[in-house]
């Protein structure tokens, strides 16, 4: 959560500096918090009806950083607008227009490619007399058409932890678990994740190769 409000922060300090050093140009200062609430508008509506359910969260949390940024902004202008024109156009403006848009388009990149493609809904373990022999996996809908993936280990990993690897989301859908020690003596873990979209196949797996079947083909 930090992470994102820090993100979402910086973008939007990045999107008021650009705007602002344009408007110094030709004089529109309110420009820069004027496209600043517009951008961080266009962001949460898109959070909410385009991507919509856990993963827009995110998005919209990006979004609302951005429009405080904005409204932060409107209040101490007329105190930048003050000292910038005493200032002028200057190296610093100039190297902004510059270096702006690359750190921006570095953000966008980064939290594109940092996506998980998931996240957890619950984790735990299972008692030892509810202990079951193989291990599966379920899926069941959530809100927003969101898939609720749900990985149970068999009894052969008694006192293990369960962690997800990786979710592979470009072609066919595959999520990779890895099997660890440290777990609770006596018990069997299981996770919970939801994911926006599945691709069939659909494949559960861990970092050894070894194939979760799913509960319909265990029948």
């Amino acid at each position: 959560m930090a992470t994102i409000i820090i993100l979402g922060s910086f973008i939007g300090i990045l999107i008021f500096l650009f705007t602002f050093t344009i408007s110094k140009i030709n004089g529109h200062y309110y420009l820069a918090p004027l496209v600043t609430f517009a951008i961080a508008l266009f962001v949460v509506i898109y959070s909410m009806f385009k991507i919509g359910g856990f993963e827009g969260m995110g998005y919209g949390i990006i979004g609302v950083c951005i429009l405080a940024v904005a409204i932060i902004g409107t209040f101490l202008l007329p105190f930048i607008v003050k000292t910038s024109k005493k200032t002028g156009i200057n190296k610093f403006d100039k190297s902004i227009l510059i270096i702006a848009p690359l750190l921006l388009f570095a953000s966008i990149i980064g939290t594109i490619i940092s996506d998980d493609g998931y996240w957890i809904i619950n984790e735990g373990y299972i008692i030892e007399s509810k202990l079951s022999a193989t291990s599966y996996y379920s899926i069941t809908s959530i809100s927003e058409g969101s898939k609720k993936v749900k990985i149970q280990l068999g009894e052969a990993y008694e006192g293990k932890q369960l962690l997800i690897k990786k979710v592979k989301t470009i072609g066919n859908t595959e999520v990779i678990v890895k099997i660890v020690d440290d777990g609770e003596p006596q018990k069997l873990p299981f996770i919970e994740i939801g994911i926006s979209t599945i691709v069939e196949p659909f494949v559960v797996k861990t970092t050894d190769g070894e194939i979760i079947e799913s509960t319909f083909n265990l029948r």
